[in-house]
């Protein structure tokens, strides 16, 4: 700034000394004060624009994350999201309430056998597990933990690990053989071990699920002909409620529930989307 002034300065001498240039004085004082005074102006403004930039940038992130967006980003720890629970679906499904709305919520790691599934239709211990994860969700506070990997399937539901008064409902499920371990997709493996473990105790002891020769496979549940008492009278009531596969209507849910007495899923040949009036994916259900 001063080696420019000086020029300036010399410059105006000449001009002065000159008469011809004498005329030109008073426009280059203007000139000289304009330029001064654009140059501060553009120092001065600097800062201000980078402060003006930093406060937008923390306004940004400041702005408040809702409930639900909370409760879904736990990457990387194990808090547990209190939910309020509406109704047990099956032995690995659950309905919960949280942040004003209504969610189903699908148990990770584990799979139970079908309660009312289109193609197989009761299976054994398939109304066992799903009376004991009711008799479990219902009897304390249920909270959800989230794994650092998806945290909804292509269904729509909630994938997490539930807990009731902080004690696993999974794992207690694997240790009563009511469940097998299933669907591992890494990363969403955190309870992994443990849960095998769990299954590998109700293995020993032959109970539920495993009291079936050859049942409960790594590709799910089949039948055998060879079965424990309990497991056989369960499915035989299984195969005497399984109506004939083909179209099924049903007026109403009085008429559905008479053959399918919990209602049926999405897919069943007897849904009907106007008989699933929560839009959880079940028809008629009680």
């Amino acid at each position: 700034m001063n080696v420019i002034l000086g020029v300036i300065f010399i410059f105006l001498i000449g001009m002065i000394t000159t008469t011809a240039f004498k005329r030109n004085i008073t426009v280059s004082v203007l000139a000289l004060s304009l330029f001064t005074l654009t140059a501060c102006s553009d120092v001065d403004s600097a800062p201000a624009n980078q402060a003006q930039k930093k406060d937008e940038i923390q306004q940004v992130e400041q702005e408040p994350i809702s409930e639900t967006d909370q409760a879904t980003k736990t990457s990387g720890t194990v808090d547990h999201i209190p939910v309020t629970l509406v109704k047990t679906i099956d032995g690995d499904t659950i309905k919960v309430r949280y942040d004003g709305k209504e969610q189903n919520v699908r148990y990770l790691l584990i799979d139970t056998p079908e309660t009312n599934h289109p193609r197989l239709g009761k299976q054994p211990f398939g109304e066992e597990a799903k009376e004991r994860n009711k008799q479990l969700v219902e009897n304390g506070d249920v909270t959800l933990e989230f794994d650092i990997g998806e945290r909804v399937d292509k269904y729509g539901r909630l994938l997490a690990y539930v807990y009731v008064d902080g004690k696993s409902v999974q794992e207690t499920l694997l240790e009563e053989g009511l469940a097998r371990v299933a669907y591992v997709y890494p990363p969403n493996t955190r309870h992994l071990t443990p849960y095998e473990e769990a299954q590998e105790k109700a293995k020993a002891k032959e109970i539920g699920i495993w009291s079936i020769e050859n049942y409960a496979t790594d590709s799910g549940f089949k039948e055998s002909s060879t079965s424990s008492k309990g497991s056989q009278q369960s499915s035989s009531n299984s195969q005497t409620s399984k109506p004939a596969s083909g179209e099924e209507f049903f007026q109403n849910c009085t008429e559905l529930r008479k053959v399918y007495p919990d209602g049926v899923p999405e897919g069943h040949p007897a849904y009907q989307a106007k008989m699933d009036r929560d839009k959880d994916g079940y028809a008629c259900e009680r």
